[in-house]
């Protein structure tokens, strides 16, 4: 299997659209989709990068694809919300674990 196909494998078992994919690692939706059609190869930092999106390890994309079967919906939603708390400002953050601690 080739990369871009393990990609898109990895964000379609996390029930992720390309579009939250393209949004996390900020790169551009045609670039994107060459990636996952196989008609260009992802840089190592591009993998990371998208690695960190999808919430795997790199060593994940060369991996055989019995792993998928523990990755669900459920997981992405985690991903995405440790990706907003990742981007609000450090006084909301600590707004935020304050109410979540007090919660």
């Amino acid at each position: 299997m080739n990369i871009g196909k393990k990609i898109k494998s990895i964000r379609e078992a996390k029930g992720m659209t390309a579009k939250q994919v393209i949004s996390a690692v900020d790169m551009g939706a045609p670039m994107y989709s060459r990636i996952e059609n196989g008609v260009n190869e992802p840089s190592l930092t591009t993998l990371e990068k998208i690695g960190k999106a999808l919430g795997v390890k790199l060593s994940d994309f060369f991996n055989s694809d019995d792993n998928l079967a523990d990755v669900n919906s459920y997981d992405a939603s985690i991903m995405e919300k440790i990706n907003l708390l990742k981007n609000l400002m450090m006084k909301k953050r600590k707004l935020f674990f304050l109410w979540w601690m007090l919660w």
